[in-house]
Formats: C-alpha cells, structure tokens, sequence
C-alpha cells in the first residue's frame, strides 16, 4: 500500500516538473521582455506597458515555435487575471468620497454614453461589438489595466489577441498625446486648477498620465485629477462584472474557462480594495503587491504581444484607429460639456 502511494506520488511530481518545463521557456521570454521594457522606459521616460508590447510584437517569431506557447500562453492568460486581482489595492475610497457628489457624477453619465457611443460606433464602422466593448472600455475607465480586466471575461471565440495589441497601442498612444495636449487645452479654456483636475482625471486614459498632466498644471490640479482618476478605476469592477454577464453563454461556460459564476480574479480584487480600505494590509505589504501587480501586467502584455501578429495588426485597416481616436475625443468633450453645464 505504501509502496503504492509512493509510486502515485512520484507519477505526480514527475506530471508537476514535466508541466513546470513546458511552461518555462515561454515565461522566461515574457519575463525578459518585461524587464527589457522597464529599461527601456526609465531610459526614455515613456510608458513601459507599450515598449512591452513592441517588443513583444518584434518577437512574435519566438511563438511559432511549439515548446514556448504553453509557457506564453499562461502569461498572457493566467497570470493576466492575477495580476488583475491585485490592482484591487490600488483603490482609495476616501479619497473617492472626499470630491463630492457632482464630479463622479459628471465621470459616471460621461464613461456610460461613450461606452454606449463607442459599441454603436464599432457597430456602424463594421467591427465587432467585442472590439468596441474593449476600446471603449479602456478609454473610458483606465487604459491598460481595463482592457487587460476586460479582455479576461470576453468570450474567446469572439476575443482575438490582436484587438487587445491594437486597443494597448491605441490608448497608451492617444493616453501620452493628451497629457501633453490637455494642459494646454484647459489653459486655453481659463478652468480653474478644480475644474481642471476634473477633466484631467476624468479624460485621460492610464494613471500615469493623469498624473503627469495633472501636476503639470499645479499641486490642487494633480490632487484632484488622482482623486477622479481614482473613481474611474474604483468603476473597474462593477464594468467588468456588466460585460461579464453581458456576454456569458448560454451553457454555461465561455471558452477559456470562464464560469457562469463570479469570476475569481474579480473576487480578488474586490477583496483585496475592501481589505486595503480598512487597512488590514500594512502599507509595506501594499505597495509590495502594487509593484508586483504592474510588473505582472507588464509581463502578461508582452506575452500578448509575442501571441499577436503584426501582420495581422496592420492589415485590420484604418477603422479599429478611427474608433478609438473618436472615443477619446469623445469622452474628452463629454467631461467638458459636464464641466460646463453641471460643475
């Protein structure tokens, strides 16, 4: 009987370490992109999920090859939805509470119409509903780490890795374009450093870049561009849990292995924002999980590049660029009517 238990037990760490192989070429590869694309941005000071993604694309050729899929694939994968359910520490909500009841508002009613305008415009232009949840999607709550979320919950039939490469390109383009440009923009319309805190945080697309526009501007400015920035992430649960059970299937079960329950990253990361909130996790334990949550999303983006085809890329056309420039633009003045009329 022993002898037996014994047997099964080898059989199984044989399968675990012959599993752990198959997977650690394609790992190691996503992981030395990631940190390859750290270098890159601290050099250059420009954001470290695109040169991830660049040069993940310039290594696609590395994906052919049978022995690095498996590993890839869990990182583009797997370890997309974990480091997803860590972002849950980054959410603040007393600093959500402290702006007021007028502003999230304005955010809120803006994030629904251009999602809204974003579905209908994908529709019009001829490209999938999944696409124009994605991109509009991204601009509309945070950039990078939504389209990650919410490419996590679509259905993978209709899902393709090259609308995740085009919506990541996309929005860290126009992203970087508008912390320049919206300064100057709100400067020109004579905000107030409040107002203009608002519009920044409310329309720019990743973290970073609100912060950098905001700050810019004056110390209240990139104060409260953070705090609005922070309700749109605060939003991200919520809107992946809607396109969740918007596109669950019928039987059930999406491809991919996502069940008609609750998905668990999603839990992870509300857990994670309630623990973080009534500060049960110690602050060196916080930011421990914060570094470890972008450099995962980091590693998850360039196995998604390796995965995605620039071939493929280019030849989608004009209409994927045009929709996500209009979205942007859209959003953008959809704050400022919000501004103008209610604020």
């Amino acid at each position: 009987m022993s002898s037996g238990t014994d047997s099964k037990q080898l059989s199984n760490i044989s399968q675990f370490m012959s599993t752990c192989k198959s997977y650690y070429s394609g790992v190691a590869i996503s992981i030395i992109i990631a940190i390859a694309s750290g270098a890159l941005a601290s050099r250059y000071d420009a954001p470290v999920m695109l040169f991830a993604l660049l040069l993940g694309l310039a290594l696609h050729f590395l994906y052919e090859s049978p022995q690095h899929q498996a590993g890839i694939n869990f990182s583009s994968r797997a370890l997309l939805r974990f480091a997803v359910a860590l972002l849950g520490v980054r959410i603040a909500f007393s600093d959500i509470v402290s702006l007021g009841i007028t502003p999230p508002l304005i955010v809120i009613a803006s994030m629904a119409l251009m999602m809204l305008f974003g579905i209908v415009l994908a529709k019009a232009l001829g490209l999938s509903k999944v696409f124009g949840v994605l991109s509009s999607g991204s601009v509309a709550v945070c950039g990078v780490s939504a389209a990650a979320a919410i490419s996590t919950v679509l259905p993978k039939k209709e899902y393709e890795e090259k609308m995740f490469a085009l919506t990541v390109i996309g929005v860290t383009t126009l992203s970087t374009l508008a912390m320049v440009v919206y300064p100057v923009l709100v400067s020109y319309l004579g905000l107030s450093d409040e107002l203009a805190g608002v519009f920044i945080g409310g329309s720019i697309h990743d973290v970073a870049q609100v912060v950098g526009a905001g700050y810019s501007i004056s110390p209240e400015a990139g104060d409260i561009a953070t705090y609005i920035k922070l309700l749109r992430v605060a939003l991200l649960l919520p809107i992946v849990m809607i396109i969740f059970f918007a596109f669950k299937e019928k039987d059930g079960k999406m491809e991919g292995g996502v069940s008609t329950f609750i998905p668990t990253f999603l839990i992870g990361f509300f857990v994670l924002a309630v623990l973080n909130n009534v500060g049960l996790i110690p602050e060196l334990v916080a930011a421990a999980v914060k570094t470890l949550s972008s450099w995962c999303l980091v590693v998850s983006i360039a196995a998604i590049g390796v995965k995605t085809s620039l071939k493929q890329i280019v030849s989608v056309g004009w209409k994927p660029v045009f929709l996500i420039t209009a979205q942007t633009i859209v959003f953008a003045a959809l704050i400022l009517a919000g501004i103008y009329l209610f604020a």
